[in-house]
């Protein structure tokens, strides 16, 4: 975990690995709006950026409007397991950035099947296309399904995404897809 810089201090560099640089919000979750605008804007330099993806907590509370409020966001992507309870948080999430009128670029679904690595059989352990059927409700577009796979949770914990340690896979395929379909999306950056 890297340490947030204390108020009064010069910016400082974010961690990398694999090309990405990285950071997460310490501290308790009620003050998180503050910390992730410190961290957005006021204390952390990320140098030259193609992207910058904000990883927020589901739901419509303070990390949300205060983030949508006070940095330009180019795009939303909402992601969600296909069970009703996380859709229910994905619904009012694309809501509210709409109300604040933060495009909403589309909805992923995430751990949508699990396949038995030995029999591959395939198992809706969260329901089947839940996202898919939301996406309708809110005329969006699915960007993509992320599996529910060991490589995936494999990788993420030594550090290295899935997309760099089986660049083949299926599973980093799948990544990249929606990687696509996200910059697709996004306006031009300004020149």
């Amino acid at each position: 975990m890297w340490d947030l810089p204390r108020l009064g201090h010069e910016p400082v560099s974010p961690p990398s690995a694999g090309g990405l640089s990285t950071t997460a919000p310490p501290g308790k979750p009620q003050d998180h709006a503050l910390i992730y605008k410190r961290l957005l804007k006021d204390h952390v330099d990320w140098g030259q950026l193609d992207y910058l993806v904000v990883d927020m907590p589901p739901g419509t509370g303070d990390v949300q409007l205060s983030v949508s409020q006070n940095i330009p966001i180019s795009g939303a992507v909402i992601i969600s397991t296909p069970q009703d309870i996380a859709l229910m948080d994905a619904h009012k999430g694309a809501e509210m950035f709409r109300k604040v009128h933060v495009p909403v670029l589309g909805l992923v679904q995430n751990m949508s099947v699990f396949q038995c690595p030995k029999c591959k059989h395939k198992t809706h352990i969260f329901g089947a296309d839940g996202a898919r059927r939301l996406a309708r409700t809110l005329d969006l577009d699915i960007l993509g399904d992320i599996p529910l796979h060991l490589n995936i949770r494999e990788a993420s914990d030594t550090g290295q995404p899935i997309v760099f340690s089986q660049p083949e896979s299926d599973e980093a395929k799948a990544y990249l897809r929606i990687a696509t379909e996200v910059v697709r999306r996004l306006p031009p950056p300004p020149e």
